[in-house]
């Protein structure tokens, strides 16, 4: 093996508890747990080191709003939490930063306010900055993917990695949350054309071998959600792997 795979759980927020969506689907939501704190600090004792904080009330109304919760995680476990879901705005990242978050994860405003994201960059450095490209069919999806962009995958990544970005979190949207297993050859094509990023896979991780498959794939990181919550990976093979 050469190197061991980041393992990132996501903790996707409504109304301060911990949920998952399906799909993006703000209908088909399951409730996993009442105090995300309890869970992040599950983690934390499994030997994880970085938490994936989504804030889905903020995605929908396009401004955070799951403050509260990021603060309580980064000041109760040392966690290095990135932080996304309704940044817009030069107040809000600023905001997030001062909550606690070490990164943020921007998508939507990436394709379609380029110039703002591309000052962020500049204004707070390319290592706090995590662009998230939510792809189908190797097309960029925006907005929670309630809506389609007509830019390719592969364009959006050479643009924002020409303007300094390192972390990308990319998501096959037609896997996530279905459990279905991730696109790992699609992750491999993207290391293929850019071997300096940290690849952050995310979606349709399902069981464990699908973390090994993609660590074998020599992808840097890995997103993890629904499978932890279901119990399809559990927390104590993950703490011996991180261990091994």
């Amino acid at each position: 093996m050469s190197h061991k795979i980041d393992i990132i759980p996501a903790i996707d927020l409504i109304d301060g508890k911990l949920v998952r969506l399906s799909q993006g689907d703000y209908a088909q939501k399951t409730v996993y747990a009442e105090d995300p704190l309890e869970v992040a600090k599950s983690f934390e004792g499994a030997g994880i080191k970085r938490l994936h904080l989504v804030d889905l009330d903020g995605a929908k109304v396009k401004h955070v709003v799951n403050y509260g919760v990021l603060d309580r995680i980064v000041s109760n476990t040392s966690l290095i939490v990135d932080f996304g879901g309704g940044i817009q705005s030069d107040e809000d990242l600023e905001k997030v930063f001062d909550h606690g978050a070490a990164m943020v994860t921007c998508g939507s405003i990436a394709v379609k306010e380029p110039e703002k994201f591309t000052s962020w960059i500049e204004k707070f450095g390319s290592d706090r900055m995590i662009l998230a490209a939510d792809a189908k069919d190797k097309m960029i999806a925006v907005s929670g993917w309630q809506e389609d962009s007509k830019l390719p995958l592969f364009d959006y990544l050479k643009d924002y990695t020409a303007k300094g970005i390192t972390k990308v979190l990319c998501t096959d949207i037609s896997k996530d949350g279905m459990m279905q297993g991730p696109n790992t050859e699609l992750y491999r094509e993207v290391m293929v054309e850019f071997p300096n990023i940290e690849l952050i896979a995310s979606g349709g991780v399902s069981k464990f071998d699908d973390l090994i498959a993609l660590e074998e794939a020599n992808i840097p990181s890995v997103v993890v959600g629904k499978a932890i919550y279901e119990n399809t990976i559990s927390i104590e093979d993950i703490y011996s792997h991180m261990s091994k």
